[in-house]
């Protein structure tokens, strides 16, 4: 299972620290949360292509930088991304009005193409999309909302996706990759693998001023 941190937890002063550290534990793939301070139900800015640029470059071309687009114009942004060297653009369902088009764009232009949905948005509008989606991410608390606790609930979305994905990987197609993200930390990140889950975004339970990134990995890969 791959464990990609969230960098929203770290101190931003000492966020080339922060990317050694997890290099050094073993991380290979980190997960950027873009919030365009409109989408999101708290308003909330985090950072842009500059930031990217700038991870890319310390980080070099070994790590495998995917981007949560948590903003209203996906379609008209995502090339931004994309040049500042991330290898993954995730946009949210409701929020993209032509994904295929999206999707297309994303893949003529070398850059994986994932799609996101909210724990209210059902998982049937999901499905159809899957034969040209690179990953799906699953979010297991809702976007850019503070002190929210797992939710168990999703676990029936998570294994809809899977079965879809296995029947369409036997049928020759794509092998879309299941990602979650929220609350995900070392009590549960077990469950969530043995529900069909791929790739595990973690935030505080990764990047905290209480342990270190290696322990906390650690920690987790015990734990599974």
């Amino acid at each position: 299972m791959e464990i990609a941190p969230s960098i929203l937890t770290a101190d931003f002063t000492r966020l080339g620290q922060v990317m050694d550290d997890s290099v050094t534990a073993g991380i290979s793939w980190i997960h950027l949360d873009i919030m365009d301070g409109n989408w999101v139900v708290n308003k909330t800015i985090t950072f842009g292509p500059a930031v990217i640029k700038s991870i890319r470059k310390h980080v070099g071309s070994e790590v495998f930088l995917d981007c949560h687009l948590m903003v209203t114009n996906a379609e008209d942004t995502w090339k931004q991304y994309a040049d500042a060297g991330v290898d993954l653009v995730i946009a949210h369902v409701e929020a993209v009005e032509d994904f295929k088009g999206l999707a297309a764009a994303l893949h003529d232009y070398g850059i994986q193409a994932g799609m996101v949905f909210n724990p209210a948005t059902p998982v049937e509008e999901v499905l159809p999309h899957l034969s040209y989606l690179d990953l799906v991410l699953v979010m297991s608390v809702v976007p850019g909302k503070g002190g929210q606790s797992f939710m168990p609930e999703v676990e029936s979305k998570v294994r809809a996706l899977r079965t879809a994905i296995e029947a369409q990987k036997a049928g020759g197609g794509r092998a879309t990759k299941i990602m979650i993200d929220g609350g995900i930390k070392a009590h549960n990140i077990a469950q969530v693998r043995d529900w069909g889950v791929e790739v595990a975004v973690i935030g505080s339970g990764l990047i905290n001023d209480n342990s270190s990134i290696a322990e906390n990995l650690a920690e987790i890969h015990a734990a599974l």
